[in-house]
């Protein structure tokens, strides 16, 4: 299963990118994160759907200093793979 997540709130320059890998990273999804202009973070992640959903529930609580506002998901299906371990997109 593959899916696209946008995190919207006070997620930039709190450590996101980063907490976001290493949890992606500990479930062996794999995908990538990235800063976007309007200040939220978005990612691609794909793996099994209960790595998904435990993904899913660290993603809405962030990391200690984040104010997690709004989280949007969904499912894709797009074909091409995605970078394994997770990476962080500058």
């Amino acid at each position: 299963m593959r899916i696209a997540f946008r995190v919207h709130g006070a997620v930039q320059g709190v450590g996101y990118r980063r907490f976001a890998a290493r949890e992606a990273q500990a479930l062996d999804l794999a995908g990538w994160v990235r800063n976007e202009a309007d200040g939220s973070v978005a990612g691609e992640a794909e793996g099994p759907e209960a790595a998904l959903a435990a993904f899913r529930a660290r993603l809405a609580q962030g990391p200690a200093f984040a104010a997690v506002g709004r989280l949007d998901w969904g499912a894709l299906d797009v074909r091409s793979s995605l970078p394994h371990p997770f990476e962080i997109y500058r």
